[in-house]
């Protein structure tokens, strides 16, 4: 599979944000995301041989889409020049947690892992009440070294732990969050090899599934609200 390829797409897309462009490039587009989607694959498969869960999906249905909502945003570029996945046992949707793969030019690129979405207040409240009654496997986790080499907890946060909450508790710091995820960065020198960026991405990924594992069992009665 040709990783440059992507790039150099999406490096294009970025100079040339317009839907102009875009469907004047529309061959481009498709012989990138075919490669996309075909490095997808390829992660599913090693993926699946730590996470079983994530061998029933199709590449293309793991993806999203390019094309911004600009309707409560100042900045009306009509596409957001990156690809994204998100590889998990039930697809892309934001539960249970996967296996986050974003690609932008610019040094943008990165591997994700935990709970992104913020909005959900029961997934939220899940979490804080299952780090409280399981504090000192979220420390053995998030303390061990070969997570600290990589990892550091991120996600947004109020100022002060919840009402409710024990301000003393052990992990009273991460019971201020209302998500929790990881990144680790990929530099764009890295799409130079793709099989070399596979093996990079597979040993990151499996890493991380520790900290997924966790963070699924707390949301494992998490319903996605009916829209």
């Amino acid at each position: 599979m040709d990783t440059k390829l992507i790039l150099n797409y999406l490096t294009a897309l970025g100079a040339n944000n317009n839907r102009e462009w875009y469907h004047a490039h529309k061959a481009e587009y498709k012989s990138a995301n075919m490669e996309f989607e075909a490095l997808i694959g390829a992660l599913i498969e090693r993926i699946g041989e730590f996470d079983a869960g994530v061998l029933r999906h199709e590449p293309k249905s793991l993806t999203f889409k390019l094309v911004r909502d600009t309707r409560f945003s100042h900045d009306k570029s009509p596409y957001n020049p990156a690809f994204r996945a998100h590889i998990s046992a039930k697809g892309k949707l934001p539960v249970p947690t996967g296996f986050y793969l974003y690609i932008k030019p610019g040094d943008q690129s990165f591997l994700g892992g935990g709970l992104f979405a913020d909005m959900f207040k029961d997934a939220t409240t899940m979490v804080r009440d299952y780090i409280v009654a399981h504090g000192e496997e979220w420390e053995q986790i998030t303390s061990d070294p070969g997570f600290l080499e990589y990892f550091t907890v991120k996600g947004t946060a109020l100022k002060n732990v919840p009402a409710g909450y024990d301000k003393e508790h052990p992990q009273a710091e991460y019971l201020k969050y209302k998500s929790w995820y990881l990144e680790y960065p990929i530099k764009d020198v890295q799409w130079n090899d793709a099989e070399e960026f596979l093996e990079k991405a597979t040993e990151i990924f499996r890493r991380m599934k520790p900290f997924n594992d966790y963070l699924n069992r707390a949301l494992a009665d998490f319903q996605m609200p009916v829209r």
